[in-house]
Order: structure tokens, then C-alpha cells, then sequence
């Protein structure tokens, strides 16, 4: 499957994107100042680790392949594996040693580096997540 096919895959028909405000879920809003991209983010912990995640909101095709993306990656993770998993790919975009192993389908990202601003929209979800890890 090429780049191209993940990120639709993940924009047209994410088993992630949900309409719905589900109990005991943290939730965050990460939004784009300079266009549309406004998702809300949904996590649920038990323990240290996270057992659901889901998402809703408005979005370009980046950012919200993106958040399925990164929501399928992190589902089950501890929130130490979490900031390892971000950090590398803050790493992967600002063109430092990264574990591509790690990142599985997010590597699709990698050449974002060559559109500035699709830098933002591929980030979003991860800014979004960071802030709810950080808490």
C-alpha cells in the first residue's frame, strides 16, 4: 500500500472518527488558527494505559488521517510509550533520528517536510494528545 492509500484509507473510513461524547474520557480540542482543522480528541486510561480513543470534528485529509493514525498506534500503549511514539515523530519532522519501526503507517508523513504547512496539519492530533498526556 502506498503513501497515498494509507492517509485515504484513514480519512475516508477511520474506525476511530466517532460522533458521539462518550463518560470517562478525557477529552481535547486541537485546532489549526490558519484553516479549518478542528479536532476533538478522546481518551480513555485505565491505569496508565490506554484502553479506547476516538475522535470528532472538522479537518483536512492530513490532519485527520493523522489522529486515526496515531489513535491506532497508541490504544494499549502506557503513557511513557506514548511520549516516546510522539517524540519520535516531532523527530521524523524536523528531520532527526527517528525508529520508523515505531511509528508503523506514520512514517506516510515523512515528505511533509517538503510542504511547510502540511507540517501543522500532520502534527495537530499529536500536539492534541501531548497536551492530554502532560496532564
Amino acid at each position: 500500500m502506498d503513501k497515498r492509500e494509507v492517509m485515504l484509507k484513514h480519512y475516508l473510513s477511520s474506525p476511530y472518527k466517532k460522533e458521539e461524547e462518550k463518560e470517562g474520557y478525557i477529552k481535547v480540542n486541537t485546532k489549526n488558527d490558519s484553516c479549518i482543522d478542528n479536532l476533538n480528541i478522546y481518551v480513555k486510561f485505565t491505569n496508565d494505559v490506554v484502553t479506547d480513543a476516538y475522535f470528532n470534528g472538522e479537518a483536512c485529509a492530513i490532519a485527520t488521517s493523522s489522529c486515526s493514525i496515531l489513535l491506532d498506534n497508541v490504544i494499549g500503549k502506557t503513557k511513557q510509550e506514548i511520549k516516546e511514539y510522539i517524540e519520535n515523530f516531532e523527530n521524523m519532522l524536523a528531520e532527526k533520528n527517528y525508529n520508523e519501526e515505531l511509528l508503523k503507517e506514520a512514517i506516510v508523513y515523512q515528505s511533509v517536510i517538503h510542504e511547510g504547512h502540511r507540517i501543522t496539519c500532520a502534527y495537530l492530533p499529536y500536539k492534541g494528545l501531548k497536551k492530554i498526556i502532560a496532564e
